[in-house]
């Protein structure tokens, strides 16, 4: 997991009550697996988006020059 060992999880562990406190423990643990199960929810809606093609590639802007310098360094 990450390359942590034991040793390190248990630093962590320590450091992070020392900063919230064990009393604020189980809201800051509460937290971060809603953060964590939101932002899987959203990476699995935009997969699922772009499998269903309701995502389309991006427009060109009005003066974007990368497909002349595409064209150039084929050329040279």
């Amino acid at each position: 997991m990450f390359g942590l060992g034991t040793q390190e999880l248990l630093i962590i562990l320590v450091l992070v009550m020392i900063i919230f406190g064990a009393g604020k423990l189980p809201q800051v643990g509460a937290s971060l697996g809603k953060g964590l199960r939101n932002f899987k929810k959203g990476m699995s809606d935009a997969d699922d988006e772009i499998e269903e093609g309701q995502i389309s590639e991006p427009e060109k802007k009005k003066g974007d020059n990368t497909d002349k310098r595409e064209q150039q360094d084929r050329d040279a």
